[in-house]
């Protein structure tokens, strides 16, 4: 059973001078048999007015492969 792909990048860093939600992450990859790799973490929100965006997300870690039903293993199967 391989072992889930790398969780996809963070996404965009919020706008800066006003509140704004950052991008979400890209999807992880596909595994070698059953089970997906994490998503990638969600870009980080600004701070306030002057102030920049925040860094984006660390990739998602990979998810194991389960048999069926195990870690991310239903989503393999899709």
């Amino acid at each position: 059973f391989g072992l889930g792909g790398d969780g996809g990048a963070g996404g965009a860093t919020g706008l800066s001078g006003a509140f704004h939600i950052g991008g979400k992450g890209g999807v992880g990859g596909s595994a070698v048999l059953i089970g997906n790799g994490g998503n990638g973490g969600n870009g980080g929100n600004s701070g306030n007015a002057g102030k920049s965006g925040g860094a984006p997300g660390p990739s998602g870690a990979g998810g194991a492969g389960g048999l069926l039903l195990g870690e991310n293993g239903l989503n393999g199967l899709m």
